[in-house]
């Protein structure tokens, strides 16, 4: 995290003009766009990026006439931007559809080379994506070991994960934040421990990549995922990997396709408009850092101070929101509520208010133009951990950085208002 005492604050109301959907109305109010763990909104750049691509270059890679090596071009340019925003180099970035698809892809190389016995560390914080598919090792006779939350918390048990890894663990994978309750872990430290033993680090940043700075080299985590449609981009999966592992490593694929680092870990033609619109939701980023220092030529140096703005600003959001939430009569609020924690955790919010399901509190909300989640976001072992699956799991308020305080009072009264009926 950043001193924020240090740090240029984010005007949310100066940017908000760049999303267009944030201009909708309904029943006569502005919509509240809390919904960001779910996806974010784009900015006009990405949409003209993606729409330019299929105006003008639409054509498969590979090809010897002049929009095929275009799009050639823009796949590099795209995989630059990704190397920039995480820390790493252009051959280490995969892009798939999604992240769950690349998580599998990695799985099913590492399967090979797993034997009876082997181990795999996983976590009950974890969204689903980052626990299916190291669990469908278990056919090739890997044991999966599972680490614990503290539930008065919803941060995990470090003391049990750490005696958890041992020499037998070949992976342990984990989440950088939850996507349900917004816990941020300790990623260095657990990537450690996994080392330590001898074991690979697969790290699910697809939460976490909206709030934070990535930096794959400081963490030197073996493997990282995120989605763009979680970081104001369009709707694609991106895989980092160290390069010796994705050189050694052999992925399920056709002959045709290369075996060079990184095309042998992309299966298939990839979704190249959407592509298109990743540098765009990069330099985005860039540029708001640029607002607060116009020397930071640059990206990354520009996404360092864009960052920190943004954290400064959400820890304002959650200041707000989380005190404000636990005043509503009958309101659980699952995971960190102390504010000197603020710093463990991301803005978004889970609760439970009795009386009320959670799907009828996205509903209402909903009416009244106040957009949040319902139910378990996929984070399956949380929900069952915590005893919410079949009772409708979780109302999930998340905010991100062009959210502002005016939308988090009009949540807050119009949970008031719904539970005073």
């Amino acid at each position: 995290m950043f001193e924020t005492e240090t740090v240029s604050r984010l005007d949310p109301n100066s940017i908000r003009s760049e999303f267009p959907a944030l201009a909708q109305i309904v029943d006569g109010q502005p919509a509240a766009f809390l919904d960001g763990p779910g996806g974010t909104q784009v900015p006009r750049r990405v949409i003209a990026a993606i729409s330019d691509y299929l105006k003008t270059i639409n054509a498969n890679a590979g090809g010897a006439y002049p929009t095929s090596r275009a799009t050639d071009r823009m796949i590099q340019t795209a995989r630059a931007a990704m190397a920039d925003f995480l820390g790493c180099d252009a051959d280490e970035i995969v892009f798939g559809p999604n992240m769950t698809s690349l998580t599998f892809a990695i799985s099913r190389a590492l399967g090979r080379e797993l034997a009876a016995g082997d181990e795999i560390v996983l976590t009950r914080l974890d969204h689903d994506a980052n626990v299916s598919p190291w669990r469908a090792l278990e056919e090739r006779g890997a044991i999966i070991r599972m680490a614990d939350i503290q539930e008065e918390d919803c941060a995990l048990d470090l003391n049990q994960l750490k005696q958890t890894i041992s020499t037998r663990s070949k992976l342990v994978a984990f989440g950088y934040a939850s996507n349900a309750v917004g816990t941020i872990n300790p990623v260095e430290q657990i990537v450690q421990w996994a080392h330590q033993h001898g074991a690979l680090a697969f790290v699910d940043a697809v939460h976490y990549a909206p709030h934070g700075l990535i930096d794959v080299r400081a963490l030197d985590c073996d493997f990282l995922v995120c989605s763009t449609y979680k970081f104001f981009g369009p709707h694609m999966g991106v895989l980092y990997g160290k390069r010796c592992h994705l050189e050694r490593f052999e992925p399920y694929k056709i002959r045709a396709n290369s075996n060079a680092v990184p095309n042998r870990w992309e299966w298939g033609t990839l979704n190249h408009e959407l592509i298109a619109g990743i540098p765009a939701c990069v330099d985005y980023l860039a540029d708001l850092g640029r607002q607060f220092d116009a020397s930071l030529t640059a990206r990354r140096s520009a996404l360092v101070a864009a960052y920190a703005a943004i954290q400064k600003h959400e820890r304002e959001l959650m200041a707000r929101l989380i005190p404000g939430l636990l005043k509503i009569p009958g309101l659980t609020l699952y995971g960190i509520r102390d504010p000197k924690r603020f710093d463990q955790r991301c803005p978004t919010v889970a609760v439970r208010i009795e009386g009320h399901t959670p799907l009828k509190l996205a509903t209402q909300l909903g009416e009244r133009g106040i957009f949040c989640w319902d139910g378990n976001y996929y984070a399956l072992n949380l929900t069952e951990r915590l005893g919410v699956e079949n009772d409708g799991g979780f109302l999930r308020i998340g905010p991100v950085h062009y959210n502002t305080l005016e939308e988090i009072e009009r949540l807050l009264t119009a949970l008031e208002t719904i539970v005073r009926g």
